[in-house]
């Protein structure tokens, strides 16, 4: 057994402050007055935080270590691997890696994005528990409803076991994230993909009006067989009530990154888990000129932080919503432990520090002003410890 001492127990709704938790294998044993005899091990937080690991369901950072450079390609389980270690060391346990299936270039071109590249980093990720490895791994299936191939790919991912989450997603112009034309051409020209190159704007605008995408009983039906296997089911850019109420019909869980306000208040209304980006927090907004993270979350209609992009992004917008915004600290660590967890149906085992659930925890101090994290615990075993000097 492992008792922590000298820390401040972040529960879901309060702080606990001079109690001791215990750790009985890879599960919280109790919080107790005093430390339990039979604890073979003792470790002080020294007054800091103790919170569960940080569970993100929405990141992408894997393909930086895959795909650094559009020519260097690395060793997929070499890149998970070095992926873990910095996810790890950010207070990130629990990990859905998204990997995109898209038809087209106009958001440059990528190996990472192929059926048989997606399916291969899916069945990693489900096989690395049987092999050494520092936290827990999920796949994201995310879905662009204009790949039509999509639909039974999708489908044999989920029977497979493949795939932990999916999402839906529609990056046309003139809608969702993209309903300023300017934004949508400034970002595709970024990445210089074939379609933009040899077509023209215009050109891909009539494209883009004309292609076919999966139809409303294809969706629900993915809907109906994710459900069936456990699996969660996401939208992307909600942008007008009335996707959202369609979305809803589907079968959707869960809104991603609503782009307004509207949006977002409605998709609580409408049951539905909303997530938003925590390096949005930390930007002061979004780099497409969407929704503000922070006025979501002091409307009260953001439950779920991810990274996204920047995984050092959830430490650090917890404390900054905390600091900067009067925010209470247990409401947004939740916002990253507890509220996605139970958007994935894992609620029961992980995400809050309770008796019985997964011994995945952080301790985290304040220096220099900023938050760092110098324990990680995963499944009750210390995973990183750091000490900073002066």
């Amino acid at each position: 057994m492992i008792a922590i001492k000298n820390g401040r127990i972040v529960l879901p709704d309060r702080i606990l402050d001079g109690k001791i938790l215990a750790l009985d294998g890879d599960r919280i044993h109790s919080i107790a007055e005093e430390i339990p005899p039979e604890a073979g091990k003792v470790i002080d937080a020294h007054g800091r935080y103790i919170t569960p690991g940080f569970f993100d369901v929405h990141s992408d950072k894997i393909e930086q270590f895959i795909l650094p450079r559009p020519t260097a390609q690395f060793d997929f389980e070499l890149a998970l691997k070095e992926c873990e270690r910095e996810l790890l060391h950010l207070g990130i346990t629990t990990i859905y890696h998204s990997f995109s299936l898209l038809k087209d270039e106009l958001f440059g071109k990528s190996p990472l994005r192929t059926r048989e590249n997606v399916e291969k980093m899916a069945a990693l990720i489900r096989d690395i528990h049987d092999r050494n490895h520092l936290i827990h791994h999920r796949f994201h299936l995310r879905i662009e409803i204009d790949n039509l191939d999509a639909y039974a790919i999708a489908k044999a991912m989920i029977a497979q076991g493949l795939a932990h989450e999916i999402s839906f997603m529609d990056h046309s112009p003139g809608q969702g994230q993209y309903r300023n034309l300017e934004i949508y051409q400034k970002t595709i020209r970024k990445y210089h993909g074939r379609e933009i190159e040899e077509l023209g704007f215009e050109k891909v605008l009539e494209m883009q009006r004309n292609k076919k995408t999966l139809s409303f009983e294809q969706l629900k039906e993915l809907c109906q067989f994710a459900h069936e296997n456990g699996v969660a089911v996401a939208s992307h850019d909600d942008d007008t009530l009335e996707k959202l109420d369609m979305n809803r019909e589907i079968g959707v869980d869960i809104s991603e990154f609503p782009i307004n306000l509207e949006a977002a208040k409605y998709a609580r209304d409408l049951g539905f888990a909303t997530v938003v980006g925590a390096p949005n927090i930390l930007l002061g907004g979004s780099h497409s000129g969407n929704m503000s993270a922070a006025e979501a979350i002091q409307a009260g209609c953001a439950d779920i932080l991810c990274s996204d992009y920047y995984p050092p992004a959830i430490l650090h917008s917890i404390f900054a919503m905390h600091l900067k915004h009067g925010v209470p600290l247990p409401e947004m660590v939740k916002k990253a432990t507890l509220n996605p967890a139970k958007a994935m149906g894992l609620g029961e085992a992980y995400g809050s520090i309770e008796p019985g659930k997964k011994a995945d925890l952080l301790v985290i101090g304040i220096l220099d002003g900023y938050p760092v994290i110098t324990h990680v615990l995963v499944d009750g075993r210390t995973t990183s410890r750091v000490e900073y000097r002066r």
